[in-house]
């Protein structure tokens, strides 16, 4: 079972600006992780469900689009759960930055 993180992560863009954002920027990630990783996204109405594999760990993330917020669900393997604290400061700190 896997640990999941939660956060809303506010924005002035609109729906339609920060799903623009999100296509345009998800792929990012990868370059984010030591090696790279493989990152796939589709969408389900204003729900992002988005996959990054690496280094033999796959984490499966939801993103739901709201006019003022963007709420995450991070479902972090049960081995880099230990590391939870560390992962959901890290998307605190960047994730905005993917809304600018």
């Amino acid at each position: 079972m896997g640990t999941p993180i939660t956060l809303d992560i506010p924005h002035s863009l609109g729906k339609d600006g920060v799903r623009a954002r999100l296509d345009g920027g998800i792929g990012r990630i990868g370059e984010k992780i030591p090696g790279g990783a493989q990152v796939e996204h589709r969408w389900d109405g204003d729900v992002m469900h988005f996959t990054v594999a690496a280094m033999g760990q796959r984490i499966a993330s939801e993103l739901t689009i709201f006019e003022d917020k963007v709420h995450a669900v991070v479902d972090l393997p049960a081995f880099l759960g230990l590391f939870a604290g560390a992962v959901k400061a890290a998307i605190e700190k960047e994730a905005p930055k993917l809304l600018r």
